[in-house]
């Protein structure tokens, strides 16, 4: 499967808090951050669980392999309109597809078991990994178990452990595992939060503070063909990588940081990790896109602002007098950038002056935990579960085929592709698609 990131180091990001709250809006809790940037008694209780328990956290991280396949409880789903899928997998307990950082290189399904790893052709089940620890003693029972992000890469499942290491664990050969131990400054709750060009980034969660203030955060970039740190940074506050940037030869780093009653974008140096500018977050920062050396985050209003390289304004599409919806995290194409609407409408611009090139009207409403994605001219937009996902091809914005199943489901779909698969699922289902 495809990275979100495409050729040009594109990625964007949301806060999981805004996940939650689109995911408990509809009776759903799927497991989030808490509210925006700041800690919710979920996330407290979560890091100082994990800082208490990092012994036995460590213990069971470290043993994790492969286990038995569980065995799905329902029958197959049927395709009840679009393309024919070449395979369909259907798990034994829902995906958790928010844990990951990025779309998988490959089909996987990530649950609360583990990560399943599908084969390409035929879909059944290779590999199973098993990372999580248990919840830590006294968890309260009203509570999900303290959870992480993890990521996958072209070979490896990377997770991180509270006593400073990196596991990275291979999709199919339990001889190429290996394990990294971290510098005695990166102790403590070690959180990814996004990936690009063989540098996996994330931030480790200072330990509680004495008097009661949120403590702060050490941002940092593992380089994975190395096997090395390449950079941490310690800071007073909480912050966030978000979305790494290309700018030439050079790469920039997005990180959201939180001032206690406001929220601010950073950008530093992607290589050294020095800060290089600052700029206001509106709503919080809800969500950060990056393309080239250009950021998109949110305008204020509901709808998208552009900074260049240095921080300057670009330019700004917002909701017209009379118009009531919402921007989703844009999805940058090279000289393209598409932005998806809350009322389902995706509309299509020039990346240099913002002019609208083209607008589509999705037959379905979009949530704010879909995630669309581009794959050879086309994009893919996944909606709820009954509505299914649609392809829109990204130089004339026609709307080709929507597909969905028999269901029954109440998530939203994922998308993720590889060179000749699309792979979308929604809560236990997860089918192959042959590429528009």
């Amino acid at each position: 499967m495809k990275s979100s990131e495409g050729p040009l180091g594109e990625s964007s990001w949301q806060w999981d808090g805004e996940e939650q709250g689109a995911a408990e809006a509809s009776g759903e809790v799927i497991g989030g951050g808490g509210d925006g940037p700041r800690l919710s008694r979920r996330g407290v209780l979560a890091g100082a669980g994990v800082l208490a328990a990092a012994g036995a956290v460590w213990a069971f991280g470290r043993s994790g392999g492969d286990r038995p396949v569980p065995e799905p409880t329902k029958p197959q789903p049927t395709a009840l309109s679009g393309p024919t899928p070449l395979w369909t997998y259907r798990g034994a307990e829902a995906m958790t597809p928010e844990r990951l950082v990025a779309p998988p290189s490959r089909p996987v399904f990530l649950s609360k078991a583990g990560l399943q790893v599908l084969d390409p052709a035929s879909g059944d089940p290779r590999r199973l990994l098993v990372f999580d620890p248990p919840p830590p003693p006294g968890w309260p029972s009203d509570l999900e178990p303290p959870v992480g992000k993890v990521a996958v890469g072209p070979e490896h499942l990377y997770t991180a452990t509270s006593q400073g290491h990196l596991d990275a664990r291979h999709l199919t050969d339990p001889a190429g595992d290996w394990s990294l131990p971290l510098p005695d400054e990166m102790q403590g709750q070690l959180l990814f939060t996004c990936m690009s060009a063989g540098v996996l980034y994330g931030y480790v969660w200072g330990r509680p503070r004495a008097d009661g203030t949120p403590p702060g955060s050490r941002v940092f970039a593992l380089r994975l063909d190395g096997r090395d740190l390449l950079w941490s940074v310690a800071g007073d506050h909480q912050e966030q990588p978000v979305a790494p940037a290309t700018r030439g030869t050079a790469r920039l780093l997005a990180c959201a940081r939180s001032l206690g009653d406001r929220t601010e974008l950073v950008v530093r140096d992607a290589t050294t990790g020095r800060e290089l500018w600052t700029a206001p977050g509106d709503e919080d920062l809800r969500w950060c896109a990056a393309a080239w050396e250009t950021f998109l985050v949110p305008d204020g209003n509901g709808g998208v602002r552009v900074l260049g390289p240095g921080g300057e304004p670009r330019w700004t599409h917002s909701p017209a007098r009379g118009e009531s919806w919402r921007a989703l995290p844009p999805v940058p194409d090279g000289v393209r950038v598409f932005v998806p609407r809350d009322n389902g409408l995706v509309t299509c611009h020039d990346a240099g002056t913002g002019a609208v090139l083209w607008s589509c009207r999705l037959p379905f409403l979009l949530d704010r935990r879909s995630r669309p994605l581009v794959v050879s001219g086309t994009l893919y937009v996944p909606g709820p579960a009954a509505a299914g996902v649609s392809a829109i091809d990204t130089a004339t914005g026609v709307l080709g085929w929507t597909f969905h199943d028999s269901g029954p489901g109440r998530d939203v779909w994922t998308v993720a592709a590889d060179g000749s698969h699309l792979y979308a699922g929604h809560d236990d289902i997860l089918h192959a698609l042959p590429l528009s």
